[in-house]
């Protein structure tokens, strides 16, 4: 049987609530026994008080407890006579003073009269008394364990040293004439008794067991209440695993698992967008590299065939389309390194503001043959940050190449380098022609061009943005783009600034 989420959380469940419930009813069980006996330990206390009175009325009468110790049997009338009259009501009550004896010519108190006790074995029916009249047998062994002691500290019954148990003094007046010393109750031998604990102990374990049957069959109830939605979610993930992306899981719950379907469903809108990027991906860089391809076998194939003679012409037209192949698989090579976390960096502090300087002189005789005009505002503060120069200086001629190759005659570029709190922004600016404003935050997309203005006859291969995205997110930046002031498009970069190093 294949043991699922399901059935484990059941059985976890019903594992912890067996376990409580069997404690909790094995604690119940000995407290039962304890406070039982704890009761029957009472009880047996009452009876010890009441029989210390009977004792002290003896030894008022007889002078001493001697006939105790060579007869038993004075002990078991006092028993049998504790046993055969209910318990009064206050048992802590003292006992009653001791009656006084008249002395020789003084008249004996009448309002102290009392009836003089019964002769020994009168308290008794006869042993061939009915059943119910007889008084009842000691159940719990009270006499066996019981000890008489003298006012000297002698034994008279049972053993003096005996530990524990109840002790009580046997009083005549304020002396004290003896002790009795009843053993400790440790065990219930009474069948009634017995009975009565074994009655309610097996009550308290079909409790248990009616309370564990209760809970086994909840749990089963919870584990599939609380588990309903993971069906819903396999469901969904197996038809993603299968290639179909626009599953969806329903949102059932506003828990863990509600919080799950939810991504799961975020992932597969991803998913799906990724794919139908990989889609366009591959059918863009299909016809990316079928063009130069086309045209390499063209001019060839014209050469075999002696249709076009061997030129330093043929040969540059040649030339450049291999440059162009070798550039677009150069770029494709770089973003798949980049996905893949392979692009490696050399992070070190520098100064962005040389740099940008040494940079912007370099194409500065290429922007004065496309008929543009260079302006730059880098002010004249350090402009520390924490950079790859090669990978940034990329970065910053592939933004430069863009402008010089999309810029009408003419027109203008404008380089604008400023702090801006924590960041350090760069704004590359440019005239005429622009882009649509949809089209600005598409401009960095893999193989996207924005009109017939910028395309593959320009020289790009509409993947130098998506590497300069990559690159700029690596140095932990932003780069976004917008329409310019100029009348082109605006790139704007961002960078964390970092204080001068020592």
């Amino acid at each position: 049987m294949r043991l699922t989420i399901a059935r484990k959380l059941a059985l976890a469940i019903t594992a912890i609530v067996i376990i409580s419930i069997g404690t909790l009813a094995w604690v119940t069980s000995q407290n039962l026994k304890s406070g039982f006996i704890a009761y029957l330990s009472d009880l047996e206390r009452q009876d010890l008080v009441r029989l210390s009175t009977l004792l002290a009325e003896d030894y008022r009468q007889n002078g001493n407890f001697d006939r105790f110790q060579a007869n038993r049997r004075p002990m078991r009338d006092l028993l049998d006579q504790i046993r055969s009259k209910p318990r009064p009501e206050n048992e802590d009550a003292p006992p009653p003073p001791p009656r006084r004896r008249p002395r020789e010519g003084e008249a004996e108190d009448q309002n102290d009269q009392r009836p003089p006790p019964p002769p020994r074995g009168q308290d008794r029916p006869p042993r061939d008394a009915p059943p119910e009249q007889r008084p009842p047998i000691d159940p719990m062994g009270f006499g066996q364990r019981l000890s008489l002691i003298d006012k000297d500290g002698h034994a008279l019954i049972g053993p003096g040293d005996a530990p524990g148990g109840s002790i009580v003094p046997i009083m005549m007046g304020n002396q004290r004439v003896g002790m009795l010393r009843l053993a400790p109750l440790r065990q219930i031998s009474n069948a009634s008794a017995m009975d009565f604990v074994s009655v309610q102990i097996r009550h308290t374990l079909w409790l248990a067991l009616t309370l564990i049957l209760i809970s086994l069959i909840f749990s089963l109830w919870l584990a599939r209440h609380l588990l309903r939605p993971l069906k819903s979610l396999h469901q969904v993930t197996a038809k993603i695993s299968k290639g179909q992306l626009d599953a969806r899981a329903e949102r059932i719950s506003q828990d863990e698992l509600g919080d799950l379907a939810r991504d799961i469903n975020s992932m597969a809108q991803n998913l799906e967008r990724n794919e139908a990027q990989r889609s366009k991906m591959l059918a863009d860089i299909s016809h990316e590299l079928r063009t130069p391809l086309t045209v390499i076998q063209g001019e060839i194939e014209a050469l075999m065939d002696g249709v076009r003679h061997i030129t330093p012409a043929a040969l540059e037209s040649l030339h450049a389309e291999v440059r162009h192949l070798n550039k677009l698989v150069d770029d494709l090579r770089q973003l798949t390194l980049a996905d893949a976390g392979d692009l490696h960096y050399q992070f070190q502090a520098m100064d962005l503001r040389p740099m940008l300087a040494d940079l912007l002189q370099r194409f500065g005789l290429r922007i004065e043959q496309a008929d543009l005009r260079l302006e730059s505002q880098l002010g004249d503060m350090p402009a520390w940050i924490n950079a790859d120069g090669g990978r940034l200086t990329q970065v910053l001629s592939n933004l430069l190449e863009n402008s010089i190759r999309y810029t009408d005659s003419g027109g203008v570029i404008l380089c604008t380098l400023i702090r801006n709190g924590a960041l350090l922004e760069l704004r590359l600016e440019d005239s005429a022609p622009g882009v649509p404003d949809a089209s600005h935050a598409l401009l960095f997309d893999r193989l996207y061009r924005a009109d017939s203005a910028r395309n593959r006859a320009s020289g790009g291969s509409g993947l130098g943005l998506a590497i300069c995205k990559v690159i700029v997110e690596a140095h932990g930046g932003r780069i976004s783009a917008s329409a310019s002031q100029l009348g082109g498009v605006k790139i704007l970069m961002q960078l964390p600034f970092i204080k001068t190093p020592n």
